[in-house]
């Protein structure tokens, strides 16, 4: 019956929620272990939404200021990744002015434009920016399914969360992000191609 096959499909949901949870916890540091580690490639910083006015949401600006953070301590590149599919969204264009007003260096910050999903932006980092050992930089209860698709397509990678705040709708976050864990351990399984691919980006 539907019930039988809904609860079943719960069983699986959260069952490999959990799984991908546990199988990547271990790599999830601080920001000074994220210090020490060697021959990064870049500091990906995941894009999370903008303000009417165009500026980071709270959510963003607190991955940005983490990703700052760390990058003041080690010798690599910043890598935002975001959403600019419409002319006046660009989520990148309006990280990069984040971090410009922080005083990083221009030459540091590389932009992922079609980081349309989590999945795509770890996709692309490894296929366009060739990165394979890579911090990323988003908050806790997202963290789990970056690191997972990360190193399922065999990307050496550490996660350093930025949850400075409480933000609002976490509950409906918190759901949706079991949703997405099942949707991508599919979508690694997979290993479907993102929606833009293109010329390849060196980040040295």
């Amino acid at each position: 019956s539907m019930l039988v096959v809904a609860t079943l499909f719960l069983v699986a949901v959260f069952t490999i929620s959990g799984a991908m949870k546990n199988s990547v916890k271990d790599s999830i540091i601080s920001v000074s272990a994220a210090s020490e580690i060697k021959d990064i490639d870049c500091i990906l910083v995941l894009g999370a939404g903008l303000r009417r006015d165009g500026t980071p949401s709270d959510m963003l600006s607190d991955r940005l200021d983490r990703g700052i953070e760390i990058y003041t301590k080690q010798d690599t590149k910043l890598l935002f990744s975001g959403d600019h599919r419409e002319d006046d969204y660009n989520e990148v264009g309006a990280m990069k002015t984040y971090a410009l007003d922080k005083n990083i260096n221009s030459e540091d910050i590389f932009l992922d434009h079609a980081g349309y999903s989590t999945y795509e932006s770890i996709y692309r980092t490894r296929e366009i920016f060739g990165a394979d050992k890579i911090i990323i930089v988003t908050q806790g209860y997202h963290m789990y399914r970056a690191l997972y698709i990360a190193k399922q397509i065999g990307i050496e990678a550490y996660g350093v969360t930025s949850d400075q705040n409480t933000y609002g709708g976490q509950t409906y976050r918190d759901i949706r992000e079991v949703l997405a864990r099942f949707k991508d351990f599919f979508f690694v399984l997979l290993e479907k191609e993102p929606t833009y691919l293109g010329e390849k980006i060196s980040l040295t």
